[in-house]
This record gives structure tokens, sequence and C-alpha cells, in this order.
């Protein structure tokens, strides 16, 4: 391969992302510029992938995490003939277009996560790192390697300022995940100017420091040096890799390399002309892509994919070898659940005490694990509390990486990309565990999780006030909210054990989406499904759990989780007083949102207009099912510390409230 063709495909890269801005009058060509060679020598001597198929399950990831240089990508993806074409690229952030602003999974042929918000990236390949090594320990027998794959990244400056890379680098440093190499684009510049402003620290021996193998390429260009890195991050197999390699944000730029102005906004003509003069490239057409260039890449692409022909001879003799593997492996991957993988889950008896949510939410997932042996989690560093662990299985642990209990320390936000990670690999369905309070550390994984439709599952407890001594601190009030305000999230907060059970069996069989359990610290009552509607009733997010004597209620009663005790004590006094009242268990907003109209009228008539809801949190968002004339009992400040019956008393949150707050709709 000759320098000077080398340097053609490379300028290839870097005019196409510089035309593909300009064109949109938007987006950031300075990284793209500046990274081409790096993303050059990655993708034409090392990757494996596909552009045909580009969902091969033993492909290398690649996860473009400082995502503003989305341009980088879909360059790479149309020259190295993935089904993107020249049209597209010059769509570059239009309307519905296979090229937004930001990398978007799903949307383009070849993206493996979605980028943009810095850090994110990061983590996410993190955690397809561990979903590979925990599949590879899983399923490879002497001689059949079927999972045996390496994940790539380019990082971002921005990114390794970001606070969730210092968690993911951390945990990714202790596990020893060797097959996580990342190329650090480290061109000195941030949209205020240079990082010297303040961002001063030794970054390699940062990374040194969490137990990284570290390297330092000093010329961005030197695609020799480059490759030498690479070829050694390869042969580290007991640490991930870092290699910084010092580039020129919109490199060959006459007056915008090395300058905060090449990150976020296009050249300019008159700039991109010099540039282009600069770097011997023809003034027009724009998007041109040189036929030597275009020839290197393609048969860059076919090379790499013939690896995919190996991989399957290679299933195919495993599959006569391993025949329950090969199933088991077909299964995961394609994200089916096993015969039978629900029959273990338990029945809970009636019970006035009864456990804290959390307490059974540990006892289902144990019942799932023992079918489900992708089920693959745990918590960070609150697994007693959250009651997380997997009983019988290992911590997960290099190097062996055989167990399934993740120990993810106190990373929430970490822990919200790993899972997002793990679930974009496939093959995995992940879960990870927190106090409900924390999901506000966790919120922007979890947003995205929900903006990739995502399979994760997050098990909140301590969901409440109902956790006590603690205090505000640790009490959530507008933790629920917020979670439902995210669009693709589907929040459950089941009321009893049963519930609980049947929360785990959706949360599992969900079709799209992350789920969110808020569990209890408290003991609940386990309600008798002898007398009331089954708890299967779940799945439709809200359903009729009780009502007194009459054909059409006077006043509807709705609760949520420990509340939904809370309103059958005060509907008993309200039937009590000859008062015909429905109580209505609604452990889901989503789920019910998902349900007929004609269903959600019976549970919840559009002609009874007395309605009071009660959840011990904020009452945001609940008059859209209480209506103008009902009325919401929350919180609307923070807890105390307290013995939790103490706190319910006090802030209102009793049977006695909800009986004076219905007396007053009942005259009205």
């Amino acid at each position: 391969m000759s320098l000077e063709l080398d340097t053609l495909c490379i300028d290839t890269i870097r005019m196409l992302s510089a035309d593909g801005v300009e064109k949109a009058r938007s987006g950031h060509p300075g990284l793209p510029m500046g990274a081409a060679a790096m993303a050059y020598v990655l993708w034409t001597r090392f990757m494996r992938y596909n552009p045909e198929d580009p969902a091969w399950a033993d492909r290398d990831r690649f996860v473009l995490s400082a995502g503003h240089g989305s341009m980088l990508i879909y360059s790479l993806l149309h020259l190295t003939g993935y089904h993107l074409t020249l049209d597209d690229l010059k769509q570059f952030r239009q309307w519905e277009s296979r090229t937004p602003g930001h990398p978007e999974y799903g949307q383009t042929p070849g993206v493996e996560t979605t980028t943009g918000p810095l850090g994110q990236g990061f983590a996410n390949a993190v955690g397809m790192a561990m979903a590979e090594r925990y599949m590879a320990a899983h399923f490879n027998r002497p001689g059949f390697d079927i999972v045996d794959h390496h994940t790539y990244a380019i990082v971002s400056d921005g990114d390794l300022m970001e606070g969730i890379s210092h968690e993911a680098a951390s945990l990714a440093g202790h596990l020893g995940l060797g097959k996580l190499i990342f190329l650090y684009d480290d061109n000195h510049i941030s949209i205020e100017g240079s990082t010297d402003i303040t961002f001063t620290e030794d970054r390699a021996a940062r990374f040194r420091a969490y137990a990284w193998h570290v390297q330092e390429v000093f010329d961005g260009n030197d695609i020799g040096a480059i490759e030498e890195a690479l070829r050694a991050a390869r042969a580290e197999t007991a640490r991930p890799s870092l290699i910084a390699v010092r580039t020129h944000i919109g490199f060959g730029s006459p007056g915008k390399q090395d300058s905060p102005s090449a990150h976020g906004e296009p050249l300019g003509a008159e700039e991109l002309a010099r540039t282009k003069a600069n770097l011997g490239w023809p003034a027009e057409p724009a998007f041109l892509i040189p036929a030597e260039a275009l020839k290197r890449f393609r048969e860059a692409g076919r090379q790499a994919a013939s690896a995919q022909d190996v991989w399957k001879a290679r299933f195919a003799d495993y599959t006569a070898a391993h025949p329950d593997l090969a199933d088991e492996w077909r299964l995961w991957m394609n994200g089916e659940l096993p015969a039978g993988w629900d029959e273990a889950l338990p029945e809970f008896e009636a019970d006035e005490k009864g456990p804290a949510t959390r307490a059974v939410s540990g006892t289902v997932l144990n019942a799932l694990a023992g079918k489900c042996g992708n089920l693959f989690g745990g918590s960070a560093d609150l697994a007693p509390s959250n009651k997380t662990l997997i009983k019988g299985e290992e911590d997960f642990e290099g190097p062996a990486f055989t167990g399934r209990n993740i120990r993810f320390g106190v990373r929430e936000h970490a822990m919200g990309g790993v899972l997002n990670g793990m679930a974009l690999h496939g093959g995995i369905r992940p879960y990870g565990g927190t106090f409900l309070i924390f999901s506000d550390y966790m919120r922007p994984a979890i947003r995205l999780a929900a903006l990739m439709q995502l399979r994760v599952i997050y098990v909140f407890t301590h969901d409440s006030i109902g956790l006590g001594e603690d205090g505000p601190t640790h009490q959530p009030i507008e933790q629920l909210a917020a979670l439902r305000a995210i669009p693709g999230l589907t929040l459950i907060r089941p009321a009893d054990a049963n519930e609980t059970r049947e929360a785990w069996r959706t949360a599992v069989a969900i079709p799209e989406g992350p789920v969110a359990l808020a569990l209890t610290r408290q003991g609940l009552p386990t309600l008798d499904r002898t007398v009331l509607p089954p708890a299967e009733m779940l799945a439709r997010g809200a359903y009729t759990l009780w009502q007194s004597p009459g054909e059409k209620p006077e006043i509807l009663l709705i609760g949520t989780g420990s509340e939904v005790q809370i309103a059958l004590e005060a509907a008993g006094k309200l039937a009590d007083e000859g008062h015909c009242v429905r109580v209505v268990s609604m452990p889901s907003w989503e789920l019910f949102e998902r349900q007929p109209a004609d269903y959600r009228s019976q549970v919840i008539p559009e002609d009874v207009t007395r309605r009071i809801a009660v959840e011990a949190g904020s009452p945001m968002g609940w008059h859209r099912y209480v209506g103008v004339s009902g009325a919401v009992i929350g919180i609307e400040r923070f807890g105390a510390s307290a013995p939790y019956r103490i706190l319910y008393e006090k802030f209102g949150l009793t049977a006695a409230a909800v009986l004076e707050k219905a007396h007053d709709l009942l005259r009205k």
C-alpha cells in the first residue's frame, strides 16, 4: 500500500466530512478532519465487519463516542460499502435523513449506538466488551471460539472530561477487559478554546492508574505509528487499551486548524476552498470520491467481511459438536425466551404483614435467572439492599468472566451506560440496581436507553419516604414523575408481592424499551387474590382492584405501590358509610396507555369525575387521570428523617387523609 494512496483515502474522509457539514450549514467538521488517519487505519487494517450484514454477531464493534463528529462514521460507512449512499451523505442533518446530526442507533446501518452526550459512548463500549467476555465464557468451547471480537472506540477530550468516563474507565481497568481498545483524539481543543484552560491533568498517567495499557502516538497522521500501536493494543489481552493520538482539529484548514471554530461550525465556503487547495484536492465537485480511494475502501470492506465466512464455517462445526449450546446461542441472539421461562415464578399467599417488594423482587429475579441464563447484572454497591444478587453465581471477574453478578461499585452513571452497551451488544438481558433517588445519577443513560428502545431493566428500591430514617437526601420525591416524563420508558410500581412477580414477568417479556421497577424498603400486605382480581392484571397497567356494591361508583381511589393499601383502607370506610367506591391499582401509566380506549374507560369511567390519586411522591402528572374535578394526595416538599410510619402520618399519606378528601369531593 503506497503512502500516496493512503493519503488520498484519508483526505477523502476529510473532504467528504467537510463537504457534508458545509452543505448542511451545520455540524462539526474539525474532528473528522483531524481523526481521519486513525479511523482509516482502524477500518481498513484491523476491524472485522460486513457491510452486507451489519448485525453479524461476531463483528468487531465500533463506537464513535465523540458523536458530534458524525460525518466521520458516515463517510467510513459509505466508503466501505454499507448501504448508505452518497445522497444520504448529502442529506446530513436534514429531516428524516439517515445521517442525523449525531449517530442514532437503528437509523443508520453500521451505527452501533446513539452518541453525542459525551462519555456515554465510552461507557457503552465498556458494556459491549463486558457482554462479549461473558458470552465468550458461556458459549466458547475448546476449538470453537464463536464469540471472539474486539470493541473499538474513538473518544475525545470531552469524553474524558465527563464524569461517566472516569467511572467506566475505572470499572474496565478493574475487570481487565483486554478486548477493549480506545483511540483518543487528543486534539487539545474544546468549544471554549484550548483544553489548557480547564483540562490539564496527565491523561495518560490517569489511565495507567486505572490499570489500562496506555500508548501515545505523537503525530496523528503517522499511520505507521498508529498501526503499530493498534497491533500492540490487540496483543495486550489482560488490560483495556488507550492510544492517545496527538491530532489537529480541522487538519488542513489554513485558517481554522487547531482553533475552536473548527469544532462546531462549518468551515465556510471560502475556507473550504482554501483547505482543498492546501491539501491538493480539487475544488469541484463537492463530495468527490476518487476512484482509486473508493476501490481501496471497498476492498477493505470485502476483506473485513471475509471473516464472517470463516466464522460461519466454525459455527456450523460448533453446531454439530454442541447442538444444545448452539440452540441457546441463537435464542439469546434473537432476543427470545426459553420454553417455560416463567414457570418457576412463585405465588405468594395473602399476608397482612407481607414482605417488602424489594425482597420479593430478589426472589423473583432468582427464579427467572434459573431459566434465563442471559439475565446479567448487579448493583451500584447496594446488592444487599436491592436484592439483585443471583444466588449460586460467581461475580463477573477476569480472567474467567463466568459469573453473572456484576459489582458495579458506586458508579451509577457508568452502570447506566454500561447496561446500554450490553443491550446493544445483543444476547444479554441486562439489569442494574440502586436506590430510586440515585436514578438521578443515571438519568442521561436511562434517557438514551429509552431513545434507542433498549431492553434494560432498572431495579430501583427504597422508592419513597417509606425508607424512613435516612431522611430527605435519600427519600425520592420527584423521581417517579421525572422517570414518567421520559418517552419510551416503562415505569412499574407494584402494590404487593404478586404484582412484583408480574412486574418482573412484564419487564423480561416486553418487546422493546427499558423498564424501571420502583420497589419498597418497607413491608407491604400481600393482597388476597382469592377474593381480588389476579395480579396478572398488572400487565394492563391499571385495573379495578376492588369495588363496593353498586352499579356505578360514586368515587374512584387510584393508588400505586405502597399507597394501594391506603386506598383500600379508605375505600372500606367509605363503603361502610354506604358509598359505592372503586379502588384502582395503577402500577404503570405507560402500560395502561397502551391498552385499548374501551378498556381504559372501563377502569376509569369518564362519567365518574370524583377521583383521588394517592402516591408517595410528587403529584405532577396525576391530573391526567383525576381530571380537573379530582384530587391528588402526594408530597410536594422534601422528606425528613424519622421512622416511616411517622413520616406517612406527618405527610398526610393515610387512609384518614384520603377519607377526608373523599368527603370533600362527595359534598361537591
